[in-house]
């Protein structure tokens, strides 16, 4: 099967779109994926033709809206290859979904025990822990990269010990593109006795993924980033896990039964669902992943490949740009500095000619201050984007750089 980008681009209709006359050249794929057309008809169809609540309703609205609902969630199931539907979670996002873990965990940890993540962490996945190891007296650790962006390996290993309890890491920086050697990390951890989290918000779109393959507890991210709706997200965890953990937060769906005095708690995965959910947002996260899973796997990374390829060859060829990150095993992210300009003016300059990358520290303050950067440019590849756009990041930075100069 031959991969037809061109094919794929027009099922994105914003792609279309000009920038002050210049035609777009979307490089900010780490921060948000564009919609395919199937999405955005998902969401439409939902609010034009049986928009209701879900579950208990007694009319015909209501129970189209919970089909799709829950066809969602055995979409998700299947393309994670969850042992059970009722493993998939929603949540509004990677964020949520690692919060609702560390709340449980919080309640778990002892003085002295230890969490363990990475010095490439999103803020999402490092306050989170700061924040539950403080509420618990717990020790929160800190395994150590390269110059290169690279995690060190025997370093995280040797920081394992018997006091070690949960260990939170990204299957792919969002801010260097490194992708971590998850299955061997999590089959260290798991020597230690330790609960494992992914942080999968970078990974998901590059890739299949298989949560029973990988080995780990949990795996949390947000449908914005695999081309579906803001304010969706999947926490995965496993079933024998999240039957009796500790509710996130409470009100309708969630409740079995309920007196003045008490309350007991629903089965999964409502359990975990408090509230009215993002119905809309679930649908169209269906249909995204519904998409995604139909397109050529081998043909999408070898795509991919190629364009980060290209991008960082010319980058290593452009005088005066500094890459940021420089593991051997990436995913589509350049990361650079120009010596003649602060990020945010490069990219503010870009913007004037249609590229649109993002700046700045991309929520890893401290990895920033790690690597000793202030900030960085970044352009982040997705499946829509085409070699003849990295030529026209490159060919626009060549003007930045005479302008700032």
């Amino acid at each position: 099967m031959t991969f037809d980008v061109e094919a794929i681009r027009q099922q994105f209709p914003i792609l279309s779109r000009k920038i002050d006359g210049a035609p777009l050249v979307y490089l900010d794929n780490a921060a948000t994926t564009q919609k395919p057309q199937c999405v955005i008809d998902a969401i439409v169809d939902y609010y034009s033709h049986c928009n209701s609540n879900v579950h208990r309703g007694a009319h015909r609205l209501a129970d189209e809206a919970t089909t799709k609902f829950e066809n969602a969630r055995d979409i998700i199931a299947g393309f994670l290859n969850a042992a059970s539907r009722n493993e998939v979670i929603w949540t509004s996002g990677t964020t949520e979904g690692i919060n609702i873990i560390a709340n449980g965990i919080a309640q778990r940890l002892q003085v002295g025990d230890e969490v363990l993540v990475t010095e490439m962490e999103h803020h999402a996945n490092l306050v989170t822990w700061q924040q539950a190891c403080k509420r618990s007296g717990a020790i929160l650790r800190i395994a150590p990269i390269n110059d290169d962006g690279e995690l060190i390996v025997s370093a995280f290993n040797d920081l394992l010990c018997a006091k070690t309890q949960f260990v939170a890491l990204p299957q792919v920086s969002n801010a260097l593109g490194t992708i971590n050697p998850v299955i061997e990390l999590i089959v260290s951890a798991k020597a230690v006795g330790a609960l494992v989290l992914i942080d999968g918000a970078q990974g998901i779109a590059h890739g299949a993924v298989d949560v029973q393959a990988l080995g780990c507890d949990f795996y949390v991210f947000s449908g914005h980033k695999l081309f579906g709706p803001t304010g969706t997200g999947v926490l995965w965890g496993r079933e024998s896990l999240l039957a009796d953990w500790p509710v996130w937060q409470v009100g309708g769906e969630m409740i079995l039964s309920v007196s003045y005095q008490s309350a007991e708690w629903n089965l999964l995965p409502y359990r975990l669902e408090a509230g009215t959910p993002n119905i809309a947002g679930i649908v169209g996260l269906g249909a995204a992943v519904e998409w995604f899973s139909s397109l050529d796997t081998i043909g999408l990374k070898t795509h991919e490949t190629a364009l980060l390829s290209r991008a960082t060859d010319l980058a290593e060829a452009f005088d005066g740009l500094t890459i940021v990150g420089r593991a051997k095993n990436k995913t589509g992210v350049l990361s650079f500095l120009l010596d003649e300009g602060h990020p945010a003016d490069v990219g503010f300059l870009l913007d004037r000619q249609g590229v649109a990358i993002r700046t700045g520290n991309h929520c890893a303050e401290p990895l920033m201050k790690r690597l000793g950067v202030p900030g960085t440019a970044r352009a982040s590849f997705s499946i829509y984007n085409t070699l003849a756009e990295v030529e026209q990041l490159f060919t626009a930075l060549n003007k930045v750089k005479a302008m700032l100069a």
